[in-house]
């Protein structure tokens, strides 16, 4: 609640500058007061705005969808302010050549609206068009020690579908599993935060998620989302019924949860391959419930295993420096590309500088991570670039 509140006087105190050099701004140079009125009705507006999204509580039952409309609204909120500093940055770097004796540079204001408007397009678009945008990835992994009859295996990976953010709406995952299931994998996984806060979230959609449809069938973890961590509970037995659950979601969609388990995938000459899945190994001070160890005790044997573990900082901090944990291929999700990447840029680069997208490679040259940027949103219901991803990938048997 204390960050919720800081956050809250923060934004009131840009909002209240930024609409009073708009407002003045408008006095001066508009020929009519018509614009200035509006700009002061308008950040009259906002102002309550804001004061209902922070200190309003939202209900976040499945019922009232308060969360997701919480969020879309300070996702307005925040678009139109994103436009409106823009603006107001420029202009002001318009006037500068002004503490010199000199004229505003008119172009400069002119760029900045222009600029401003597209940033709110850009925002928009996000939101809108590009957050159901599905993007599918093919990646053929190379494993030399792959059980021969495995070559060509196929793994469809999801990732990240955050269900409470659609509210009620299936019609982008029913699109998402339709999509998986024309790619016919032999199996799919899903590797963590199938909903935002509460198991109720995914209610709407069991029907619709028990058509993913693969021989060997659907695999899933637990990712930080899915604990309820980011709940305020009236009693621990509350949470855990929550996840409780979620489990039993999982369980009517007919997938088969793993928490800190393995499961053997046979072959047709009698091989086989082992799927490993851990729970959520958390960044501090969030709880690490994942145990590899207990997942797959006998990790350094001969077999070939595919780990799933929501947190790409297991493989990066764990598994790739530790010689014994011998897994050809380590799958994550988690980072979203942080919902933002244009071209090879994304600030997740910063938080996750060797995992936050795509596939790596450990020190040993054998050792793989594929991280998979979600196919949901979390905190704003935008994506802009880091477009929805579906991942297949193909088992071969090449050094």
């Amino acid at each position: 609640m204390r960050i919720t509140l800081i956050l809250a006087v923060c934004l009131l105190i840009l909002q209240l500058l930024t609409d009073s050099y708009l407002f003045f701004i408008a006095l001066r140079r508009c020929r009519r007061a018509g614009w200035a009125r509006f700009q002061l009705l308008e950040s009259a507006f906002f102002l309550i705005y804001v004061l209902v999204i922070f200190f309003i509580p939202a209900r976040t039952s499945a019922a009232s969808n308060g969360l997701t409309t919480v969020m879309w609204m300070v996702f307005f909120y925040l678009t139109v302010y994103a436009g409106k500093l823009t603006a107001v940055l420029f202009d002001l770097m318009a006037r500068i050549p002004e503490l010199f004796g000199r004229r505003r540079l008119k172009w400069l204001s002119w760029t900045g609206l222009g600029v401003a408007s597209l940033v709110v397009a850009t925002m928009l678009w996000g939101s809108l068009i590009n957050r159901k945008q599905l993007q599918i990835n093919e990646v053929t992994v190379n494993i030399p020690e792959l059980p021969e009859s495995f070559n060509g295996y196929r793994i469809a990976q999801i990732s990240d579908l955050h269900l409470g953010t659609f509210g009620s709406d299936t019609s982008f995952v029913s699109r998402m599993v339709d999509s998986i299931n024309a790619l016919q994998p032999n199996l799919v996984v899903f590797t963590g935060d199938l909903v935002n806060q509460r198991a109720a979230e995914a209610e709407p959609f069991i029907a619709t998620l028990q058509r993913l449809n693969a021989p060997d069938g659907v695999f899933s973890i637990l990712g930080n989302h899915d604990y309820g961590d980011y709940v305020q509970w009236s009693s621990d037995t509350e949470k855990e019924e929550n996840l409780e659950l979620l489990m039993d979601h999982q369980i009517a969609m007919g997938w088969e949860l793993l928490t800190n388990s393995s499961e053997v995938i046979p072959g047709a000459a009698g091989d086989s391959i082992v799927i490993v899945g851990v729970e959520n190994w958390g960044d501090p001070p969030f709880t690490r419930y994942g145990d590899i160890d207990t997942a797959y005790p006998t990790s350094g044997d001969s077999a070939t295993k595919i780990l799933l573990t929501h947190n790409p900082r297991h493989w990066t901090d764990v598994v790739a420096q530790t010689d014994t944990l011998r897994y050809a291929l380590t799958l994550s999700g988690h980072t979203h590309a942080m919902q933002f990447q244009i071209g090879g840029f994304s600030p997740s680069k910063w938080r996750y500088p060797n995992c936050w997208k795509g596939l790596y490679t450990a020190p040993d040259g054998h050792r793989l991570l594929y991280v998979n940027i979600g196919a949901g949103t979390v905190g704003f219901p935008m994506r802009i670039g880091a477009t929805p991803e579906i991942t297949l990938f193909t088992l071969n048997k090449k050094s």
